[in-house]
């Protein structure tokens, strides 16, 4: 039973300047909903029932987006806004089931994952990165949780890449593939195209074994200086725990770069039977004047 999700959001958006400069990434707008809802809801649908943030300065926004609002709340009732009340009074986390924890230094994202070692209790958790939106008939998150198992150790979900991305990404080194699961023999954390050891790489949705903050602990440093979560699952895979990839079925959208942000609102915007039609005639209004 996977019920604590990981979110680690202390990251500075260097990519959105100037706009995340007093605004957290992870709100930063997608349609109508900030990128860290998605990823909550994602988990929620997932059976998720304790939520962990890992912050830094300047990330309250966040903390905000999930509490109550009695006086905006109060206004829509009186104004009979019923259904502008639900959206928001839906977003909250009910109490005692968030934890919002400081990172204190951008170490990488192995350093944020180990800060939430204490609040672990359960032998698997979730991991989720609010800059992938994914787009499912069922969410990615629920599609690893249905499939998880013992046997499969850490799991972490995967896509092919094109070979210019790929020293962007973990990488697979894969032994055997059975049905959407990929049973590695190595992963390597942003190799060269010529050096990778496939085109298949983790995006943002884990389950993890709480074994993993034992090598988080060591806080070895790797690539970029940073210490890296594919290095410490490589330590355990050496130590016998399995990693599965998961080829889950979906649209996922790198919403932590400018064009993946674009394609996502362009997406969810072709996908909604209000928004689709004007979509469409701007998409017209474009081919003219090009």
């Amino acid at each position: 039973m996977i019920k604590t999700a990981v979110f680690p959001v202390a990251g500075l958006g260097s990519r959105f300047l100037p706009a995340t400069k007093a605004i957290p990434k992870e709100m930063l707008v997608v349609i109508d909903k900030p990128l860290i809802q998605y990823a909550v809801e994602e988990a929620k649908a997932a059976g998720i029932e304790k939520f962990i943030f890992i912050t830094s300065q300047g990330k309250e926004a966040i903390e905000d987006h999930f509490d109550s609002h009695s006086a905006l709340e109060s206004v829509l009732q009186a104004r009979g806004k019923t259904e502008d009340l639900e959206k928001i009074c839906s977003i909250r986390i009910p109490e005692g089931q968030a934890l919002f924890i400081r990172q204190h230094e951008p170490l990488g994202l192995g350093h944020a994952v180990w800060c939430a070692r204490h609040y672990i209790q359960e032998e698997s958790f979730a991991l989720l990165l609010a800059d992938d939106l994914i787009q499912a008939h069922k969410s990615c998150l629920k599609q690893m949780v249905e499939s998880y198992n013992d046997d499969d150790g850490n799991m972490v979900a995967v896509i092919d890449v094109p070979e210019s991305e790929i020293n962007r990404y973990g990488v697979l080194d894969i032994a055997r593939q059975s049905g959407a699961k990929v049973v590695a023999r190595g992963v390597v954390e942003k190799p060269s195209s010529a050096n990778a050891p496939s085109s298949t790489a983790i995006i943002g949705r884990y389950i993890l074994r709480k074994s993993i903050f034992g090598p988080l602990g060591l806080k070895k440093q790797g690539a970029g200086g940073e210490i890296q979560l594919t290095d410490a699952l490589q330590t355990l895979l050496a130590s016998d725990t399995p990693l599965t990839g998961f080829r889950f079925k979906g649209d996922r959208y790198d919403c932590g770069t400018k064009i993946g942000w674009l394609q996502a609102n362009l997406a969810l915007a072709a996908s909604d039977p209000e928004l689709r039609p004007y979509l469409q005639s701007v998409m017209v209004t474009l081919n003219k004047a090009s």
